[in-house]
């Protein structure tokens, strides 16, 4: 062994050290016999570094995992005796070794039994077993085998590849028929030796047994004396936690259902004769009780599975028994599931949830099983509830599970409700009025889990569009006297935070119940706009309420006409853009003061005042918003300091963002026209487009102002046509492959929509904008740049997307107008990008624009010339592009292009007809070298009418030819 190179692979050595000990590390590695050298010092017992042991054994497992086939007999032989050594070793020495060294000792083991049983090391196990008897040390590494050859060979986790399936299988054959009884006896003498003196090796073997268990006879698990002996340990504090989890997986284990019923049966009158079904409250034990928690809820899905699969058989008798078996756990289950301690019970909420499966399955219930159903009512109730510990202004780990914990508890209401309404709605409506009659003396708990049980209803007793106000007269009185006394019993005004966010959930969850009962509008809205909503002290209710504020108002504008200009006032405040430099905190965040913008928009829109009104309210909205935009546009070149041009950029986006977000209160009935704000919107627009030519913050002012064009679009249809060139000049000055792909969905969406109307505007726009794209394309890049190759990529789908709409909206004068030179220059970049390019999703665009300018100028009727660029270009596109081995034809997306060139040369042949099949027989296939007899057959299958026959043969007929 190289002394210098080992002395790398302690951790606190020098870099170039452990740079030798790896490279020292992969030689051996490499070599056909240089492992011998670390097995003869594993067997020999050579070196007393843990790590050279390890490095050793690493060696060894390289051997054993990738070389194993090409051993001699010999060689295995003697990996089996330094194993055998190094493990005798163990027995007789006097310190154990380090775990990570008995670990990777361990999985060589456990890979040389893989590799070697039962074909050339029939014995393993019982010469492992002889050798290590009952000696501590022996059996800590003998189960710690056990244990990496179950994550070998049986590990359900791991996916496999059908050999290695088929090996483990067997594997476990052969174990079975051979060895299982032994090493089951082995595990037997084990925990009892070692229940009192070693618990930590008990607690491993009773791993192993958990682990196993599912795979071999449960008969020599599940008997008298190995059930009594997990039973006492049951009764040991280092043991009960492990025996629980063994216990477990012997119920998990998969059998008939009647067997299945009578070892849960079997195990549950032990264990209850024994007095573990006694559950205090107060246990101390917690982790314990957790995994008992977890092996009674096991317990009782097994015969949830038991009954159902009887049932479905129709077994009567043996279905009653699982029924009754079941039935008889509940009591137990439900003390568990009003522990304090919710970790136990989460633990049970599974069964439950299946308990209450099953009884919705029954055609009647008895009165233990309504009981049984009201006390799991009750249960969700009390565990709903925030405990004192709940720290609600710092959530961390903790809150976030009992969150988690909270959302399963709800699926156990819909259950419930799933199974009797009237129990959950009665229940619900009791615990709701008691509390509400006495709030202002209840804990924030108590009011808090109250209101949230109304909320919860909504989801429990769906309804469809939240129409819970109208149908059943039982479930809509009690909601509409519900939410009567919620919002006029003063709750509103309770100071927890979780209270307050609770009101306003449930507010807007039902708020059709204003519909049918408005005059409560005015108290909520007043709740919504004052110290109890959007002037919270807390920051985490004014967001959520600014959220919850405009969906209330686009919900009920119609009922709050008379206070539309009372309510704009009273929030003025909030509309006010925040400064820069951020000296006092504002009371809404910028994304909240979205929400409040947009309910603003809705006020006044939705409003019946006459449009000279609705556009006083705007302006006096926006008018701020522009006069703060002009004022920090100017400000911004003057800054120097990148943190302070950053804020300032961030203002004047939020300020585009406001008045964006306005807009999205018209609709097709209520357009900016008709509501009288065009002229509003207008000075928006000459307000922001001089941000486009800032010279600094170049990227986030003009996406800013971007996105607003595309709204205007939408909202002020041809009014913004004007103030497009100029936007287009600004935009293509000094921009990037990313402004270039962001702004052309502008320039495609304005072609889509008004079509031949913006002819004379997309003739000025469409070749300063081509011309732009060639530029940044022409740069020359980084080969090993990844991202801006991706840009590239990006950029020219995008473009060959724009000459596709314009060219599909029937806009092909805006093409055929740019002159001959650049007609032809575009033309050319869509050919190559149809066959130069490997990129089928461009490519599939490229094909489809050819077919369309064929379409447009291929005929008689044509542009002069173009019948002739066809045939020498389009065409041997059509053929080039599939051609190419890049062209993968196994590709889903490709395909796609593939069908897009077939459309496109029926295209072609539905404009030449003979001409075209005359062309590629005589002139361009044989070019290609094809014979005769397959031009013939390509030009048979163009003239089918139907195009899917093109399709499908083209796939063909390339695959052919690249032979």
């Amino acid at each position: 062994m190289d002394e210098q190179a080992l002395l790398g692979l302690d951790p606190g050595a020098d870099p170039p050290y452990r740079q030798r000990a790896m490279a020292y590390f992969e030689q051996l590695k490499e070599s056909r016999d240089a492992w011998e050298v670390c097995a003869q010092a594993l067997a020999k017992g050579l070196y007393s570094d843990d790590h050279v042991k390890f490095f050793c054994f690493q060696v060894l497992e390289h051997q054993v995992k990738f070389r194993h086939g090409g051993l001699s007999g010999d060689q295995r032989q003697l990996i089996r005796e330094t194993l055998m050594k190094w493990l005798q070793f163990q027995v007789l020495s006097a310190q154990p070794e380090k775990i990570f060294v008995r670990n990777k000792a361990a999985q060589v083991l456990a890979l040389t039994f893989v590799a070697e049983y039962p074909a050339l090391w029939p014995d393993f196990f019982f010469d492992m077993l002889t050798l290590v008897g009952l000696d501590p040390r022996g059996v800590d590494i003998y189960l710690r085998t056990l244990m990496a050859i179950d994550g070998e060979v049986v590990d359900r986790d791991t996916l496999h590849a059908p050999e290695v399936a088929r090996r483990n299988t067997l594997i476990k054959d052969a174990m079975r028929e051979q060895c299982v009884p032994s090493l089951v006896e082995s595990w037997f003498q084990i925990l009892h030796a070692y229940q009192r003196s070693h618990p930590e090796l008990t607690c491993q073997c009773l791993e192993v047994v958990g682990a196993y268990v599912s795979w071999i006879d449960l008969g020599l698990i599940a008997n008298q004396r190995f059930v009594d002996l997990l039973l006492s340990h049951m009764a040991v504090e280092e043991l009960r936690e492990e025996a629980c989890d063994c216990l477990l997986e012997m119920v998990n284990k998969g059998m008939d259902p009647v067997e299945k019923t009578k070892l849960v049966e079997s195990l549950a009158q032990v264990l209850q004769s024994a007095g573990f079904f006694y559950v205090e409250q107060e246990e101390e034990d917690v982790d314990f009780l957790a995994k008992f928690s977890r092996l009674v809820n096991g317990m009782g899905q097994s015969l949830v599975l038991s009954w159902t699969k009887l049932a479905k058989a129709g077994s009567a008798d043996d279905a009653g028994a699982a029924l009754r078996a079941l039935e008889a756990k509940v009591a137990l289950v439900l003390r568990l599931l009003v522990h304090p301690d919710d970790d136990i019970s989460a633990n049970v909420v599974a069964f439950c949830y299946e308990y209450l499966h099953v009884l919705k399955q029954l055609p009647e219930l008895n009165d233990g099983q309504k009981s049984n159903m009201e006390a799991i009512m009750l249960a969700v109730v009390k565990k709903l509830t925030y405990d004192d510990e709940y720290n609600f202004d710092n959530e961390g780990e903790d809150e976030a599970m009992f969150v988690e914990y909270r959302k399963q508890l709800k699926m156990l209401l819909d259950r419930l409700a799933q199974v009797s309404p009237e129990l959950v709605l009665e229940s619900v409506r009791r615990v709701f009025t008691d509390t509400m009659r006495k709030w202002q003396s209840a804990s924030f708990m108590e009011v808090e889990v109250a209101i949230r049980l109304l909320y919860m209803l909504g989801e429990a007793l769906p309804a469809s569009h939240g129409a819970h106000f109208s149908g059943d007269a039982v479930k809509t009185g009690a909601l509409q006297d519900m939410m009567t006394t919620l919002v006029s019993c003063g709750v509103s005004d309770y100071r927890h935070a979780s209270v307050s966010l609770e009101f306003f959930e449930t507010v807007v969850r039902y708020d059709k119940f204003f519909v049918a009962e408005p005059l409560h509008i005015p108290n909520v809205l007043m709740a919504f706009l004052d110290r109890r909503g959007l002037r919270h002290d807390s920051p985490k209710v004014r967001s959520r309420v600014a959220y919850l504020f405009s969906r209330f108002i686009k919900t009920l504008h119609k009922h709050m006409t008379a206070f539309i200009e009372d309510i704009l006032t009273r929030i003025q405040d909030l509309l006010e853009l925040a400064p820069p430099d951020k000296a006092f905190p504002a009371p809404l965040t910028s994304d909240d003061q979205l929400f409040m913008f947009e309910a603003a928009g809705v006020l006044i829109v939705s409003g019946e005042s006459p449009p000279e009104r609705k556009r006083a309210l705007m302006r006096a909205l926006l008018a701020p918003l522009m006069d703060a935009f002009r004022l920090l546009l100017d400000q911004l070149p003057l800054e120097t300091d990148e943190e302070t041009q950053a804020a300032v950029a961030d203002c004047l986006s939020h300020a585009v963002g406001f008045v964006s977000r306005t807009s999205k209160a018209f609709s097709n009935k209520q357009t900016v026209k008709q509501c009288g704000c065009t002229e509003v919107y207008r000075d928006c627009l000459r307000a922001f487009l001089p941000a486009l030519s800032c010279p600094v913050r170049r990227g986030a002012l003009r996406g800013c102002v971007r996105s607003f064009l595309h709204r205007m679009i939408i909202c002020m249809e041809e009014e913004v046509l004007p103030f497009i060139p100029a936007a287009s000049e600004h935009m293509l000055k000094d921009c990037e492959a990313k402004d270039l792909q962001e702004f052309i969905p502008l320039i495609s969406q304005i072609a889509a929509k008004f079509k031949r109307q913006v002819s004379p505007l997309l003739q000025q726009v469409f070749m300063p904008l081509v011309l732009a794209i060639f530029e940044v394309l022409a740069r020359p890049a980084d080969a090993d740049d990844q991202a801006a190759a991706l840009e590239r990529q990006m950029l020219r789908r995008s473009y060959f997307s724009l000459v596709h709409t314009v060219a599909g909206s029937g806009l092909s004068e805006v093409l055929a107008g740019q002159g001959p030179e650049n007609v032809e220059r575009v033309v050319f970049t869509v050919i190559q990008g149809a066959v130069d390019f490997p990129d089928p999703v461009a490519q599939k665009t490229c094909f489809a624009v050819l077919g369309r300018l064929v379409e447009l100028w291929g005929g008689k009727a044509g542009m002069t010339g173009f019948s002739d660029f066809t045939y020498k270009h389009i065409v041997p596109a059509c053929f080039l592009a599939p051609l190419k081995p890049t062209f993968d034809l196994s590709d889903a997306q490709t395909v796609l292009t593939l069908s897009e060139v077939a459309a496109t040369l029926k295209t072609i042949y539905a404009q030449q007809g003979p001409e075209l099949l005359e062309f590629l027989r005589r002139d361009y296939l044989p070019s290609l070298h094809l014979c005769p007899d397959v031009a013939q057959e390509l030009c048979h299958v163009l003239q089918q009418p139907d195009p899917k026959v093109l399709k499908t043969y083209l796939k063909v007929f390339f695959q052919r030819a690249r032979l």
